[in-house]
């Protein structure tokens, strides 16, 4: 009975927050900037990976390592990077 009542509150408050998004104008540039961003992540840690075998550094392509870099760009990439030799010691 608890499930339920919980699938109920988040599909309900998702079709609210869907409602409200559609309303407003720039609904859509603002989805379409977060995706363009998500894109973005993710080929910049599709590069990276690339060069693996030169710099033998590897970052993992998951949701976390893609929101990091979406929203700090560059230096999230780089604080990444450095998080990972402070770490692993590459």
């Amino acid at each position: 009975m608890k499930s339920y009542l919980l699938w109920s509150v988040l599909v309900g408050s998702g079709l609210l927050l869907g409602l409200v998004m559609l309303r407003n104008r720039y609904a859509f540039q603002w989805l379409g900037m977060f995706c363009l961003h998500i894109a973005f992540a993710s080929i910049l840690l599709y590069i990276l990976n690339l060069f693996s075998s030169y710099t033998h550094l590897e970052l993992p392509l998951n949701a976390v390592t893609v929101g990091t870099v979406s929203v700090l760009g560059l230096p999230g990439l780089a604080a990444l990077a450095a998080l990972k030799w402070w770490v692993v010691g590459v």
